[in-house]
């Protein structure tokens, strides 16, 4: 199981502002927020993954690493669809608009974006075996 992620940023207040109303969006809480960072979860469960944004701790610039991706998992297109709303109306770009991805999987539904510091993020959802 994955403890947390961590993307880093230039400006955290912008980045609150673009991470808020998406991870409201998912259900998740903010469990953690100081003058560097904050984490989104859910904060009565530490077994539940979190996902942090905040300025690197070497005190560099933050940086976007090229390849890197964190992926959220959902069941519905229209899961999907409103996050990547809520993320371009956020200030988010677009990397990929919502819509079945048949050269990964047949049933693979996906959409992605970048936030305001250009890290990008995938709103997944996987094919369902037959049931």
């Amino acid at each position: 199981m994955i403890a947390y992620t961590m993307v880093g940023t230039k400006n955290l207040e912008k980045a609150q502002a673009f991470y808020d109303p998406l991870f409201a969006g998912m259900g998740w809480d903010v469990c953690w927020k100081d003058d560097s960072c904050v984490s989104y979860g859910r904060e009565s469960d530490l077994e539940f993954p979190r996902f942090f944004v905040g300025y690197p701790f070497d005190g560099q610039a933050a940086s976007v690493g090229n390849g890197t991706m964190t992926a959220f998992q959902f069941t519905t297109p229209e899961q999907v669809d409103k996050l990547y709303e809520i993320a371009i109306s956020n200030g988010g770009s677009d990397e990929g608009a919502p819509g079945y991805r048949p050269q990964y999987a047949e049933g693979f539904y996906a959409a992605y974006v970048r936030d305001c510091d250009g890290n990008k993020l995938a709103f997944v959802i996987y094919p369902r075996e037959a049931e």
